[in-house]
């Protein structure tokens, strides 16, 4: 049998990478995109003898010409930090991607996946988020780039859906963590992990009040390929990927520091501008529609994470 080909925008980065390390070993052929303006080569170069593994660097914003049957597009800056230094850029990368990507899959048929974001909901005023909240995101903040971004890339992939018939699949990915996480982009696990270990003072925002829900990243990976692979074209989503566990940003900053055993003091500093209070997924459509939910808690895949950064800090 013909190995199935699949097309992964964003696949040196750290979702992406784990992503394709899973289709490999399900047998796939895959081609790995991506521009390394935030993904990095250390994440894919274990994969690098495999045969059916390839790399194409180029920026999405520009039209892509292969042959594949699958596309999982995760090409986007995810992290404030990042998405925020070039905020025209993320737009272009979110909607002018998420349009050559769909362009690619309608000329070759292929079922494609957008990866979208727990950002759609904003600062969201319904609590636990549900895939039928609108959300309540503010359109000219600093974080609009990266939040209208996805938003509008969701619209396009149900537009191509609706008008041209593509098969598609739409997941909210909530908050995700574990190893591959690049070490500066500035999101709570890694920045945690990383002051905790090399001792410094842990950075909590406001009160550290704010709550998150902490999915790791295998257990992501599971869900977006069973949505993927498992379930009939007529279930497009969006649907919620994440883990229900919610968790203070103070809680998650005593729990590194005491699983590090460091002498890191927490510190408080100002909230940041249309920082989100609150953010927890309803999942009950993924139990339900994918028979998938979380199965890893925080602390076993804190425990993963801190021992990836102190390797990968051991290298520097």
């Amino acid at each position: 049998m013909k190995k199935k080909r699949v097309l992964v925008t964003g696949g040196s980065g750290f979702l992406g990478s784990h992503i394709c390390e899973r289709l490999l070993d399900m047998g796939r052929e895959v081609i790995c995109v991506d521009n390394f303006f935030t993904g990095r080569k250390e994440n894919i170069l274990h994969l690098m003898d495999n045969p059916f593994f390839e790399i194409i660097r180029h920026d999405i914003t520009f039209p892509l010409y292969v042959e594949v049957d699958e596309i999982y597009n995760l090409a986007c800056p995810a992290s404030p930090i990042h998405y925020q230094f070039d905020p025209v850029q993320t737009t272009k990368t979110s909607v002018h991607g998420a349009i050559n990507m769909l362009g690619l899959a309608k000329r070759i048929k292929a079922k494609i996946f957008q990866a979208s974001t727990s950002e759609v909901y904003g600062d969201p005023e319904i609590h636990p988020q549900t895939e039928g909240y609108w959300g309540n995101v503010n359109p000219i903040g600093i974080r609009s780039c990266y939040d209208e971004g996805k938003r509008c890339a969701e619209t396009l992939f149900f537009d191509y859906n609706r008008q041209h018939k593509l098969r598609i699949k739409v997941g909210r990915i909530f908050n995700t963590y574990g190893p591959r996480m690049a070490m500066d982009d500035g999101r709570v696990v890694s920045n945690f992990v990383v002051q905790a270990l090399r001792n410094e003072d842990i950075t909590v925002y406001g009160k550290g009040e704010q709550t998150r829900s902490f999915c790791y990243v295998d257990d992501l990976v599971t869900g977006i390929i069973t949505l993927m692979e498992e379930t009939p074209d007529e279930f497009t989503g969006p649907v919620n990927l994440g883990n229900p566990g919610e968790f203070t940003i103070l809680e998650l900053a005593q729990t590194v520091i005491e699983m590090v055993g460091s002498s890191s003091r927490i510190v408080f500093k100002d909230l940041p501008s249309d920082d989100p209070m609150q953010r927890k997924p309803d999942i009950s459509l993924a139990r339900k529609a994918m028979g998938w939910e979380p199965t890893i808690p925080l602390r076993e895949g804190l425990v993963n994470t801190v021992e990836y950064f102190e390797n990968y800090l051991e290298t520097l």
